[in-house]
């Protein structure tokens, strides 16, 4: 491994905390997948499209119903909102 090669190779632990505190991933995601992904969150209709909000390190932040609400809410916190799919 070359000097350069060791000077730019992360961690896993580097790359677990990358974009934390920047980056937020913002989701369109049905309402049947968030049981796991938001918990303490109530029963909510099946057959909903809703944004969620999660942060780098997959964290929830917030979950709404209106794309431009996630995108407030990243923009009042700091974070840079990336779209995933």
């Amino acid at each position: 491994m070359t000097e350069q090669e060791r000077n730019s190779t992360m961690t896993a632990d580097q790359f677990a905390h990358l974009g934390e505190g920047a980056l937020a991933y913002l989701k369109k995601v049905k309402s049947e997948e968030l049981k796991g992904r938001f918990p303490g969150m109530p029963e909510i209709a099946p057959g909903l499209e809703l944004w969620a909000l999660f942060a780098a390190n997959g964290q929830p932040i917030l979950l709404t119903d209106e794309r431009d609400s996630a995108l407030g809410a990243a923009m009042q916190n700091d974070l840079t909102a990336v779209s995933i799919h």
